[in-house]
C-alpha cells in the first residue's frame, strides 16, 4: 500500500474517532413550569403554582392515582431565569431538594436546541432519565430537537408531562397527566 493510501486511511480513522456519535438518554421528561400569576409582570409562581411545585415529587411515587409512576430523574434542567420569569427554576426547586439533585439552569429559554444537542451527544446522559422544566412556548420545538413530533403545548395546560422514551436511537412520545392537584385532568 502506498504512502498516500496509508495517510488517507489514517486521516479517515482519526476523523471518525473525533466525531461524536449519538447517545441517548433512557427517557426525557418534558414539563412546563407550574402556574403563573394573572399579573403578567410577575416573574414568580402563583399560589397554585407553588402547590404544584411542592407536589411534583408525587409524580415518582406509586399511588392509587399513579399506579405507574414516572421514573425518577438522574438530572434536572430548568430554563435559565430571565427578567420575565424564574418560574421554571422555582417549579423544580422543591423536587430537586427532595431528590438531592442539582438543577442545571445554564440554558436560556431560546437555547433549547443547544441543550437537546448536549443530551443527545454527551455520554454522561446515556441510559439516564432527564427531567426538563421549560416555558410552554418552546416545548414543541424542544421535543422536535429531541427527535419526536409533539403538537403544540396548550397555553392553559400546566398538568402534563411529555415522556420521550428512547429505544435503539428512536424516540417515542407519551403524554401523561400529572394528577397532583384538584382539577388536574385525568387523561
Amino acid at each position: 500500500m502506498g504512502f498516500i493510501a496509508v495517510g488517507f486511511l489514517a486521516v479517515v480513522f482519526l476523523t471518525g474517532c473525533n466525531e461524536k456519535s449519538p447517545t441517548f438518554p433512557r427517557q426525557v421528561l418534558l414539563m412546563r413550569h407550574a402556574e403563573k400569576p394573572t399579573d403578567v409582570t410577575d416573574t414568580v409562581l402563583s399560589e397554585v403554582g407553588k402547590k404544584r411545585a411542592e407536589a411534583l415529587a408525587g409524580l415518582f411515587n406509586k399511588s392509587e392515582a399513579r399506579p405507574e409512576p414516572l421514573p425518577k430523574p438522574d438530572f434536572i434542567f430548568a430554563a435559565q431565569a430571565s427578567q420575565k420569569s424564574n418560574r421554571s427554576v422555582e417549579t423544580v426547586t422543591p423536587l430537586a431538594k427532595s431528590m438531592k439533585l442539582e438543577i442545571d439552569s445554564g440554558y436560556a429559554n431560546a437555547d433549547y436546541g443547544k441543550l437537546a444537542a448536549e443530551l443527545l451527544s454527551n455520554p454522561k446522559y446515556e441510559g439516564k432519565t432527564v427531567l426538563i422544566c421549560w416555558h410552554h412556548g418552546k416545548l414543541s420545538e424542544f421535543a422536535e430537537q429531541l427527535g419526536v413530533e409533539s403538537g403544540k403545548w396548550a397555553d392553559d395546560v400546566f398538568d402534563r408531562v411529555w415522556v420521550i422514551t428512547y429505544e435503539k436511537g428512536k424516540g417515542t412520545l407519551t403524554k401523561r397527566p400529572q394528577r397532583l392537584l384538584p382539577g388536574d385532568r385525568e387523561k
